[in-house]
């Protein structure tokens, strides 16, 4: 029988919330083949090729996860959970949130729980419930639609039933009510018109690097709005409107003829994945607007400095000439904004940043963001990887694996070592997760790499200069700035424990080629361009070849301490540090199983294809 949408979502919530644990909390101890269970007459209920054991300090207990698959760097994939309370010899099932909530009470020690630990504890429990129930109700409505395999932008977009594959609550969405999610959701494909304002010219503040004006790029998508010559149409959210109309210094606006509210104008726009980046068929443009929703970790809202910093981006990036000179890398820029500055300063909630949008009507198929291709299917369905790679390996005739590895060499070409070579040359390092990057998959391997988000920009200090030379207004971006340890760290998780991570655990999971040897590839690339790095990029190399543990964003323990991480200081989540897997060619942890990285299930995939 099929599972319900509801056990999809549940098991779905289970496997993220397990793997940021394991990765950030606690990584157990593992027990390789079926002796564990056999010990503990469990062996006909333990199918997986390993067992994972927790001990749990608030039950005095255990909670033993069986492994059906174990991953070098992305995602273990648990079969079922155990627990055991009191060191006692009786061991029982749990079914997948119980699991998860029980953990959850072993992140807060009950014996130091104050008030606020304890609203934090409500708070992620919260998110993980709603989060849960979100995500079964995007598998019900669209688990029988064939857009979700579609090939245009919009389509890979709004595919993501899923979301972040290593965040315990990817659906959570605070401030966005139920019967709202039809509407603005991605997930449903939802379509809207702007809610538009119009202001007095006095109280706009804009720029654009473009010959024509923000405010006319916004009029030549929106049509005639009925504006007087002193006056500038700013469109923000249908949400973001409501939240406006009800704020004291926007009512005062309003009252004293400053705005003027013109409702819903113009033509239907949609959700991109961050829900807040807005796509149009009949737009250039799309609209990064501000939302009254926390999305995953944080309130989704534009800062003053981002606007400036996309512009900034922006000019950095055509005067460089790098993506001149480099065809397989693009980078959709952010060249204009607009905002009302109130009296009292500050962000006002109107700001509005326009995104270059090459897939206008809907050109470009093909074009995929590497979420979307990465995601986990469906029960009883492919992933997308492997329906690519079949596909490929059927049409050429050729071995599985082969492809598979030759599919990786393109990925790695346009997307890993451009990026790590931009960084190299111009001091520029991008903050390249999954979702933020998109790959062009139209003749089956990646042929180009596309980066969006004015928000992961990072300047590394020690290029100041060069920055400052190549254009004048980047010695006014001092928040774009940071020192090249900073930004190892953290181009370092997004670039490579992210992204690369997941098209390694992708591969892997899917029986389409054997993790340890990808990593094995991975190191002889980054050791082959040593030869030519110079800069910043030597000594990011060198740092992910030599040092044993990398810097690893732990968005588990951001929701539990309940960070906004775009509001804290220097925008910082909670970080820790994990073993790196690209320091040993044989970590010392999966000596025990020669099994570890491949799904038996699949195995002779890998070699029998």
């Amino acid at each position: 029988m099929n599972p319900t949408a509801l056990e999809v979502a549940e098991n779905a919530t289970f496997q993220n919330f397990v793997n940021c644990y394991l990765r950030e909390a606690d990584s157990g101890a593992w027990h390789s083949g079926s002796g564990w269970a056999d010990r503990r007459i469990l062996g006909g209920l333990f199918h997986g090729i390993g067992v994972i054991e927790l001990r749990l300090k608030g039950l005095r207990g255990r909670l033993a996860l069986d492994i059906g698959y174990r991953s070098l760097i992305g995602r273990h994939r648990i079969l079922s959970a155990w627990v055991n309370h009191d060191s006692s010899d009786q061991w029982s099932p749990l079914r997948p949130l119980d699991a998860v909530l029980l953990l959850v009470r072993e992140l807060y020690d009950p014996g130091m729980a104050d008030h606020r630990q304890r609203e934090q504890e409500l708070e992620l429990v919260y998110r993980l419930v709603e989060s849960c129930q979100l995500m079964a109700r995007f598998i019900e409505a669209r688990a029988d639609d064939p857009s979700l395999e579609g090939e245009r932008f919009i389509e890979s977009e709004q595919s993501l039933l899923y979301g972040h594959w290593s965040h315990p609550t990817p659906k959570s969405r605070q401030g966005m009510s139920f019967w709202q999610q039809d509407h603005y959701a991605p997930e449903l494909a939802g379509h809207f018109r702007l809610h538009c304002f119009a202001v007095r010219r006095a109280w706009v503040r804009q720029d654009s690097l473009l010959e024509r004006s923000a405010e006319t790029l916004v009029l030549e998508v929106l049509g005639d709005v009925g504006l007087s010559q002193d006056e500038v149409c700013i469109p923000v959210h249908p949400l973001q409107a409501q939240w406006l109309i009800h704020q004291p210094q926007v009512k005062q606006a309003i009252e004293a003829g400053v705005l003027r509210d013109l409702g819903a104008i113009g033509p239907e726009f949609t959700p991109t994945s961050s829900v807040r980046t807005l796509y149009s068929d009949h737009s250039p443009w799309m609209f990064k607007v501000s939302i009254p929703v926390k999305v995953t970790n944080s309130l989704r809202r534009n800062q003053v400095s981002e606007l400036r910093a996309g512009v900034v981006a922006a000019k950095l990036l055509e005067k460089s000439g790098f993506v001149e000179r480099n065809p397989q890398f693009s980078v959709l820029t952010d060249p204009a904004w607009l905002t009302v500055q109130l009296p009292e300063g500050g962000e006002s909630g109107f700001e509005i940043i326009l995104r270059h949008n090459p897939f206008i009507g809907g050109e470009r198929r093909g074009v995929q963001s590497i979420a979307a291709i990465l995601q986990e299917p469906l029960p009883g369905r492919p992933s997308r990887m492997r329906t690519l790679i079949e596909g490929l390996a059927l049409r050429e005739g050729r071995n599985v694996n082969d492809v598979a590895l030759d599919w990786f060499g393109h990925y790695w070409h346009c997307a890993v070592d451009t990026l790590i070579r931009l960084y190299d040359e111009q001091g520029i390092a991008l903050e390249a997760h999954q979702q933020n990057s998109l790959l062009d998959i139209s003749g089956g391997y990646p042929s180009r790499y596309y980066y969006r988000d004015n928000q992961g920009y990072y300047l590394a200090d020690s290029y100041r200069e060069h920055l400052c030379e190549l254009e004048p207004q980047a010695r006014y971006s001092e928040e774009l700035y940071y020192s090249e340890a900073m930004i190892r760290d953290r181009f370092g998780y997004y670039l490579f424990l992210n992204q690369l991570a997941a098209v390694i655990h992708r591969l892997g999971a899917d029986g389409l080629a054997d993790e340890a040897s990808l990593l094995q590839q991975v190191r002889t690339w980054l050791s082959d361009m040593r030869r030519n790095l110079k800069g910043a990029g030597l000594r990011l190399v060198n740092q992910l070849l030599e040092q044993p543990e990398l810097a690893y964003k732990a968005n588990l323990l951001t929701r539990v301490q309940d960070v906004d991480e775009l509001t804290a200081e220097l925008e910082l989540a909670v970080y820790t540090r994990v073993p790196n897997p690209l320091h040993d060619p044989v970590a010392d942890s999966h000596k025990e199983s020669a099994d570890d990285g491949i799904d038996l299930a699949r195995a002779e995939a890998i070699h029998g294809a």
